[in-house]
């Protein structure tokens, strides 16, 4: 007895390239609204969380407008990684300077984070509250972007 042999036929499978353009269309899929949803809860879950923590902290004044600057450069920094991403992807033109200020300036934002929670007299468990709710921030910010962006299309 043979063993079952696969079904052939005479077409060729389609490219990966292809099967995602038929299942896509002509542009991205479109996020689902329990996705979208959930982006924006945990964007707000974590700014919110991030800003309660920082009022409730004690700490100098200038030392929490610091933390709260840094939240609104890192956001607006991941914002505009993400979008320069995508415009290079989808092959709209995206200066290298622009690319690469987007990319420092995040990296900046988490690396004065980092050095500002290492300086600080907080409990470690504080220090590590504020890093996982900054983290939680941005990615939820880049999700939110792309969200927003496929959803224009």
């Amino acid at each position: 007895m043979e063993p079952l042999k696969p079904f052939e036929s005479n077409e060729s499978k389609p490219t990966v390239k292809e099967t995602e353009k038929n299942n896509r269309g002509n542009g991205p899929i479109k996020p689902s609204g329990a996705f979208v949803g959930a982006s924006w809860a945990a964007l707000l879950i974590g700014a919110v969380a991030y800003c309660i923590g920082l009022f409730n902290a004690e700490m100098m004044l200038n030392e929490k407008g610091y933390y709260f600057t840094i939240l609104l450069f890192g956001l607006f920094s991941v914002i505009s990684v993400q979008k320069s991403v995508r415009d290079r992807m989808e092959g709209i033109p995206v200066t290298d300077l622009y690319y690469g200020i987007s990319w420092f300036t995040t990296l900046a934002s988490v690396a004065l984070l980092v050095v500002g929670l290492w300086n600080a007299d907080l409990l470690l468990s504080e220090k590590g509250f504020f890093g996982m709710s900054f983290t939680l921030s941005l990615f939820a910010a880049i999700a939110v972007q792309k969200n927003t962006r496929d959803l224009k299309e």
